[in-house]
């Protein structure tokens, strides 16, 4: 089996005068051909650099794309770093887990966050301002021969190989650096076609951060290896501007987070969406009134996917005929899925909810220089996911929440995420809220509810939790966080505003 970047060289020798990216940062659109130029030019710079690992700070354009190509086919391995929220503690943190100096970056990035670089960071306009005519003449020329020449001038390995680190989100516990081989990124590349029709003729919205496992794998492999078209937004909470280009490109597929797809749901005019095949939410739970909304709005599904960033990340998802709205769908081809007992690790049949244990060629490689997390989390190649779910009577998977997400309130487990939920529908629909717990000293701990607006009647909310919830799981405190801390997934950093509580509880606020 071929590594990415070597299926990536074959598909571009197949489908060289195609545009496969229209990149809005630039406003130039790239052709395959054209791509397989830029990488060999790229190759040639990154190779130059010292050492197995390269971070790379950019956002979802041809710049980042290129330097993933680059560095795999040097045998580099990418390490990608979250931009969105704090760069440079981010930067820092990467080389300190993997043990590497250069970053690849942007001027034009660094501007825009009003960040001034650290050490070692190697910006994508200086490498650009010193590419010669000869060079440029040589990648031209290189890029003709055939395709298997063209592979045996770039790296090959086995597929067992790590294609990339990626940070897992950080808002449970600090960020862990995950190894994906070339085998698990192409499981989900291979598996979702499958279940899709989707090919060349498909143009993908590709807004998704290529530091998520979610923009890396559904925004950038999949559609560059079955060599269909991108086009390339770097910011995806621009929701007027992602509607309009999904519009004047008549894309037919776009992925994102129920956040994101709220946003466009709000901005979008109608006929924005007229063209799509193909929508998926993911990273998050996604509320029925958001898939309700573009139902009424679009006329079009936005189906559901369940993963992770340890699983490449599709693990199971809804799609045209088979779609239960609610339920995270199916596993996906070469996927299997068990529930067992949280306590004893019984395998549990159907109805009965328990951990979610995962198993196939996208599960990981391990976390990288740490062991003791790995073989807490895999056993026997089951990779525990630390959900909560059921399979119902037809075999559709649901996701009940997160272990981390109960609490145990006077000797009983309550659901954060039940909790949270059912006060969601409740309050007005643009408001955000998260639930949380607090330490207690005779319960254990005491439900709080975060709440980025006081302005609702709190009475009537409390009134209705009490009807729908034991007394236990209903919240005893609601605290107003104007700006509650957001993942740049689109998630809630749960982490972050259980440190903001727990301070006003001991504050007595």
């Amino acid at each position: 089996m071929l590594q990415l970047h070597q299926r990536f060289i074959q598909v571009a020798k197949k489908y060289g005068s195609k545009i496969a990216v229209y990149d809005k940062a630039t406003n130039v659109d790239y052709t395959y051909s054209r791509m397989l130029i830029a990488s060999l030019i790229l190759k040639e710079h990154i190779g130059k650099i010292k050492g197995k690992y390269v971070g790379i700070l950019l956002p979802t354009t041809m710049g980042c794309m290129l330097s993933v190509l680059g560095t795999l086919m040097n045998g580099k391995i990418p390490v990608m770093i979250n931009y969105a929220t704090g760069a440079m503690e981010n930067s820092r943190y990467a080389r300190e887990k993997c043990k590497f100096k250069t970053i690849i970056t942007s001027k034009k990035l660094l501007d825009k966050l009003n960040l001034e670089p650290i050490e070692n960071m190697l910006f994508l306009e200086d490498i650009l301002a010193k590419v010669t005519v000869v060079a440029k003449l040589k990648a031209a020329l290189t890029s003709k021969l055939p395709a298997q020449a063209l592979m045996k001038m770039v790296h090959g390995g086995d597929v067992s190989e790590v294609s990339v680190i990626l940070f897992t989100s950080g808002s449970e516990k600090e960020p862990k650096a995950v190894q994906l081989s070339h085998r698990n990124i192409l499981h989900n590349v291979n598996a979702i076609p499958q279940l899709v029709r989707l090919d060349q003729n498909d143009v993908f919205m590709s807004i998704l951060p290529m530091f998520h496992v979610f923009g890396l794998t559904v925004d950038f492999w999949l559609p560059l290896l079955i060599g269909a078209s991108m086009v390339t937004y770097p910011n995806p909470l621009e929701y007027t501007t992602v509607s309009d280009l999904t519009r004047e490109y008549k894309a037919t597929f776009i992925a994102a987070t129920p956040s994101f797809f709220y946003g466009y749901l709000q901005k979008s005019k109608q006929g924005d969406f007229a063209t799509i095949r193909f929508a998926i939410s993911g990273a998050d739970k996604l509320p029925e009134k958001i898939y309700e909304g573009f139902m009424k709005k679009h006329g079009i599904p936005v189906y559901e996917g369940y993963g992770a960033t340890e699983t490449s990340p599709v693990i199971s998802a809804t799609f045209t005929g088979q779609h239960k709205v609610g339920s995270i769908g199916k596993p996906i081809p070469g996927v299997q899925v068990r529930i067992v007992d949280i306590n004893t690790d019984k395998i549990l049949g159907a109805n009965a909810e328990g951990k979610v244990l995962v198993k196939g060629d996208l599960v990981m490689e391990g976390y990288l220089g740490d062991l003791e997390e790995t073989s807490l989390r895999i056993h026997n190649g089951w990779y525990d996911t630390g959900d909560i779910g059921m399979f119902d009577d037809d075999g559709y998977l649901w996701h009940k929440g997160r272990l981390k997400r109960f609490v145990k309130v006077g000797g009983e487990m309550v659901s954060l995420v039940k909790v949270e939920n059912l006060l969601s529908s409740l309050l007005p629909e643009n408001v955000i809220c998260c639930v949380v717990d607090v330490p207690n000293p005779t319960k254990g701990a005491d439900v709080v509810a975060a709440v980025a607006t006081g302005d609702f009647d709190m009475h009537k909310v409390l009134k209705q939790l009490k009807k729908e919830l034991p007394a236990i799981a209903v919240p005893r405190q609601f605290y107003v966080i104007e700006d509650i801390p957001m993942m740049a997934s689109g998630k809630v950093n749960f982490r972050a505003v259980e440190t903001i509580c727990r301070e006003k509880s001991n504050k007595g606020d």
